[in-house]
């Protein structure tokens, strides 16, 4: 492991300890329902422990909270898919349901043998998204399991990968800016099929005779506002209270070591960013790139 890796290793501080502080333990089987090929999903340890299986190219699996939230902190712990994962795609994401979604992800896109991950990130808003960023791993994600967080208020997202920020995506609403803050949201966990886009842009297919493909989910968290409490009428507002823990001032940027942390991530990780693909835009970039985004 390099220099730039271990120092990624640093001790957690400010927003992630609030984080850690703030958990709640929830349970994949009370805490959870299976949408999805409910054959491909197995639980035990008390519900503590899940495995997703893709077992052909249309039969993979699915899992969902019951809960529906806006704003707060989810996380899990996951093992993805050993060997040559060509094609496939594991996921932990939130979503909303219905027209014009809103969406925060992780996406895991497997690779063949030997050759590393892409870390998938992105947001949709008002059902505009093609906000992506895209990592290689520093660490092997297939070896042990690795802790993926999402925390979500309103000023900003930030994505963590066992404890450390790899990306901050902030509230640009008031410049016109889509930002998720009125759609109630679950956290979903899935695998699935991608061999047309997932590896190397569709170039490399997957190996079907390698099936099943199964990814393996530890410890899920939920620390969520959540509106069962409020009613679907009531819950943005409620959420939107300044007296909930995570609208406090100081989780609305990162800690300096936090900073830090994410450049040394952005700079030595990153393979792509929306942000710096002026091809895509006419040369151009969209407004946010061009705002302070930590």
């Amino acid at each position: 492991m390099g220099r730039s890796a271990k120092a990624l290793r640093l001790a957690a501080v400010t927003l992630m300890a609030v984080l850690e502080l703030s958990l709640i333990a929830a349970n994949f089987l009370g805490d959870c329902d299976i949408t999805w090929e409910p054959q491909n999903a197995k639980m035990d340890e008390g519900g503590n422990h899940l495995t997703l299986s893709l077992v052909s190219n249309s039969s993979g699996s699915m899992l969902r909270t019951k809960k529906q939230f806006i704003f707060g902190s989810v996380s899990t712990r996951i093992k993805l898919v050993k060997g040559n994962s060509a094609g496939t795609v594991t996921t932990y994401y939130t979503s909303s349901i219905g027209d014009n979604h809103d969406e925060i992800d992780f996406e895991f896109l497997g690779n063949e043998t030997g050759k590393p991950y892409t870390v998938h990130t992105n947001v949709f808003a008002d059902g505009i998204g093609q906000k992506e960023m895209q990592f290689r791993p520093w660490f092997d994600p297939t070896a042990d399991y690795h802790n993926y967080t999402i925390f979500w208020n309103q000023c900003m997202i930030v994505w963590f990968i066992d404890d450390i920020p790899i990306r901050v995506f902030r509230n640009y609403s008031a410049q016109g800016v889509p930002f998720p803050t009125r759609r109630q949201m679950y956290a979903f966990s899935s695998i699935w099929a991608a061999e047309d886009w997932a590896t190397q842009g569709g170039r490399v297919k997957t190996d079907w005779t390698k099936a099943p493909f199964v990814a393996e989910y530890r410890d899920i968290n939920l620390r969520v506002c959540d509106c069962a409490s409020y009613g679907a009428a009531g819950c943005p507002d409620s959420c939107a209270s300044s007296s909930n823990w995570y609208a406090a001032p100081d989780l609305c940027q990162l800690s300096e070591k936090q900073l830090r942390q994410m450049h040394a991530v952005q700079l030595g990780y990153t393979i792509y960013d929306y942000c710096a693909d002026g091809n895509r835009y006419n040369g151009t970039v969209p407004p946010e790139c061009s705002m302070r985004q930590y």
